[in-house]
């Protein structure tokens, strides 16, 4: 993505620097109406980008945060998995440690890709053998308080399993991106034009198209968090993990 937003923006202030250099004879013709157009382009691509960016912030924020509520949500319901009977304690137990190792491999898939896929569809299906044995536990004592607070918390894991998984499908649009590097394009070459024809240095053209292409790649960056520099960190739920490795801390009862 970086190298396609450097060809793509450095070659249109090239083409406007070449193409300012050939208008220059007649620079009274052109100059009030390019510096017109390009003072308006320049000012919607300031927006566009800077509204963009907002938004990728704010959902890498969300993505952030999902997975921390995820690690919390695993974590209490394996808590009070531990006090529930047996043989359905051990069993939860086993299948809760194999559930935080798939939300940590959907971690680092790509959104939509077949291995996002298959994980989401690993989780799915761990989340109904754990309901299961959840149903079982309240059949088996139905008046007892530690099923249906396990249940509660089991229901709470799988909603923010599902906001987590929404969130990371929901980026920016690529028709909107597309539009924000071509508006970007074109104010760029309409800027070189202009400063080429006033024959004014090159120099400041590349110091914006540096900085226009810096910050269109931190805000693709940001919406696509698992295929760039800027990651969403899962060290919550690898915290998580490693502390299932430890010995359960409560004893469920040996029967209903």
């Amino acid at each position: 993505m970086g190298s396609i937003l450097l060809v793509v923006l450095f070659g249109a202030a090239t083409i406007g620097l070449v193409v300012g250099s050939r208008l220059r004879g007649r620079a009274d013709d052109h100059r009030e109406p390019i510096a017109a157009i390009q003072s308006f382009l320049l000012t919607l691509v300031g927006l566009i980008l800077a509204f963009s960016l907002a938004l990728a912030v704010g959902r890498y924020e969300a993505r952030r945060a999902v997975v921390v509520q995820d690690a919390n949500a695993i974590g209490t319901t394996y808590l009070r998995a531990q006090t529930l009977s047996e043989p359905i304690r051990t069993r939860s137990l086993r299948l809760l440690r194999d559930y935080v190792d798939v939300s940590i491999r959907l971690s680092g898939t790509v959104p939509g890709s077949p291995e996002a896929d298959a994980a989401v569809a690993d989780g799915s299906h761990l989340q109904r053998e754990l309901w299961s044995l959840a149903g079982q536990a309240l059949d088996a004592d139905p008046v007892a308080s530690a099923p249906r607070l396990y249940v509660e918390t089991l229901n709470e894991m799988i909603d923010v399993q599902t906001v987590r998984v929404r969130g990371l499908n929901n980026r920016v649009p690529s028709a909107v991106l597309t539009v924000e590097l071509v508006g970007a394009a074109l104010a760029l070459a309409l800027l070189a034009t202009h400063l080429s024809i006033l024959g004014r240095a090159i120099v400041p053209i590349f110091v914006v198209a540096t900085l226009v292409t810096l910050l269109m790649l931190v805000t693709f960056d940001l919406d696509r968090p698992t295929r760039g520099l800027i990651e969403v960190p899962s060290t919550a739920l690898t915290d998580l993990r490693a502390s299932m490795e430890l010995s359960p801390a409560a004893t469920g009862p040996t029967s209903p």
